[in-house]
């Protein structure tokens, strides 16, 4: 069949257009025909470690701990859609984490520290709460005296007041929040100022949760750190911040931060966790995350649910509640979480931190660098110099001292470009400047084996053989020594990305491609190339090499 040149041309055409889609698709969706690395396009280096404050981790329990890390660290930038980011750990309790030309790094980092101990808690009604804090406000009295008065609560609150301590200032008229429940008159700033916790706090609508301004965040949070404070919130039972900011109807910016009383023993932990997915409810197309226990942790779950049928249950991670749905029914290994008014990446927000937060001990950066896009354009642009200058000499040496021959090696060499860019955006390999050494190294040794076919086809003309048997031989000659050599050279280029990490596999990457596409090109394409030229020439006494 490859004797014949229409199906040999046919193959060079079918591997070009599959080639240029690949870098179409990949220019579409990264506006690059291939995806650069970290050192070339920019972007976000972290260190992270197991957080262990107090220092009583034993060492072979923080190396597992970082091993598991490892593990979900992957599969949470596999699932950001971060392209070929550098993950590996360094020593027994240390991990690296390289996110080149990541759009949002602070979702990306936030998603890295989101590996603390999963935990499923029950969310406590507010009337818990109430009683108590008069006695927080005079705690916090006495510990730090009385500060400024807080925030309007009543321009940030969206639900409705549900009695006691918690009574919603009247909005319309414009008056302070009142001391007590069926208070109508307004209350001197100075009383506000001397309930400097409870004046913060305004009840979300929801069972459990209250509403606190942006404004009132570090303030609040400063007040309920006091060991007073403490010690005075209901027996069994914590309060959680919500993980993100949220936005008042209307209006764009986050103007609030949910804060959630739970109880504090956990109903189940992410240890019994085996999936979580996010997809669309089919008869609603609302979004859902659909999620499965062990077997031991579905009689868990399903005796905690059916004990709490319409309560709320926090999903916990890093100490910050992410999502509190509503037990509708009692729930076994198998379940769903229905976000209502969510998005589809909301979803997936939520599948993602079920699956990777069973860890035993959070994650803490303890290293973050930035690398800018100039540092990785002064780079594309010395590489882009030096390998137009070495290609230039390339093909002006090939074409002086070789001639037609040359012209052919050239050909076959730009095909070969494309067939390796092809390739690293078929596998979705990231450019990186050591990759960018190895697509040196093989353009060297394609150029070298179509010296070799060359110098061998001269020496059987030089033996008195014709054009059409000295090609014939000098390709049949060369081939043991092409493949030979390349051959070694893949198998290498397989040990480093074996044994190798990031810039190390990035180098074999690109290098065992260029190899690949080299051999192909130097024996399959220049002598497609011959063959051409040969029957174009008829009966031609010798070859111009």
């Amino acid at each position: 069949m490859f004797n014949n040149l229409k199906a040999r041309f046919a193959l060079i055409a079918a591997l070009a257009l599959l080639s240029g889609w690949f870098l179409y698709q990949n220019y579409e969706h990264r506006n690059s025909i291939v995806t650069l690395g970290l050192d070339l396009q920019g972007g976000t280096h972290l260190a992270l470690e197991i957080a262990d404050p107090e220092g009583v981790m034993p060492a072979e329990a923080r190396a597992d701990a970082t091993d598991r890390a490892l593990t979900v660290i992957r599969t949470r930038i596999d699932e950001l859609g971060v392209a070929e980011p550098v993950i590996q750990k360094v020593g027994d309790d240390r991990i690296v984490v390289e996110l080149p030309g990541a759009q949002d790094e602070g979702r990306a980092k936030e998603i890295l520290q989101r590996t603390a101990f999963l935990q499923f808690q029950i969310v406590r009604p507010l009337s818990e709460l109430e009683g108590v804090l008069p006695r927080m406000d005079r705690a916090v009295v006495d510990a730090v005296g009385v500060e400024a008065a807080p925030a309007d609560p009543a321009a940030v609150t969206p639900g409705v007041g549900v009695g006691g301590i918690f009574q919603p200032r009247d909005t319309a008229a414009g008056d302070t929040a009142a001391v007590a429940a069926g208070t109508d008159e307004a209350a001197p700033d100075a009383a506000v100022a001397a309930r400097p916790l409870s004046a913060r706090l305004m009840p979300m609508g929801g069972e459990g949760q209250l509403a606190v301004a942006e404004e009132d965040i570090p303030a609040v949070q400063r007040y309920l750190a006091l060991p007073q404070v403490q010690r005075l919130l209901p027996r069994g039972s914590v309060l959680r911040w919500g993980h993100v900011p949220q936005p008042q109807a209307g209006q764009p910016a986050p103007t609030f931060r949910t804060l959630y009383l739970l109880e504090a023993r956990p109903i189940i932990t992410g240890e019994f966790l085996q999936d979580a997915q996010a997809q669309r409810e089919p008869q609603f197309n609302q979004p859902i995350v659909t999620f499965e226990f062990s077997r031991r942790g579905g009689r868990i779950f399903e005796r905690a649910t059916g004990e709490n049928i319409g309560n709320q249950m926090a999903i916990m991670l890093d100490d910050r509640v992410f999502s509190a749905p509503v037990i509708r029914s009692q729930i076994g290994a198998r379940g769903q979480i229905e976000l209502g008014g969510g998005s589809i990446e909301e979803a997936r927000d939520l599948a993602l931190v079920l699956r990777a937060g069973a860890l035993p001990a959070p994650l803490r950066i303890i290293e973050e660098r930035t690398v800018g896009p100039s540092l990785g354009q002064d780079s594309i642009d010395r590489g882009r110099i030096a390998g137009l200058i070495g290609i230039s000499l390339v093909i002006l040496t090939m074409l002086g001292y070789y001639r037609v021959a040359g012209a052919m090696a050239v050909a076959a060499l730009g095909l070969y470009m494309l067939f390796v860019l092809g390739g690293l955006a078929m596998i979705g390999a990231t450019l990186t400047l050591p990759g960018i050494a190895g697509l040196v190294l093989s353009i060297g040794m394609a150029v070298d084996a179509n010296v070799l076919i060359f110098e061998r086809i001269r020496e059987e003309l030089a033996a008195g053989r014709g054009p059409r048997m000295a090609v014939n031989e000098g390709f049949g000659h060369a081939l043991s020594a092409i493949v030979d050599s390349n051959l070694t050279t893949l198998i290498t280029a397989a040990i480093l990305f074996q044994f190798g990490t990031g810039p190390i596999r990035g180098f074999a990457v690109t290098l065992g491609v260029g190899i690949i596409a080299s051999m192909f090109t130097a024996i399959f394409i220049t002598r497609t190339f011959f063959m051409l030229y040969l029957e174009r020439r008829g009966a031609v006494q010798t070859v111009s090499i």
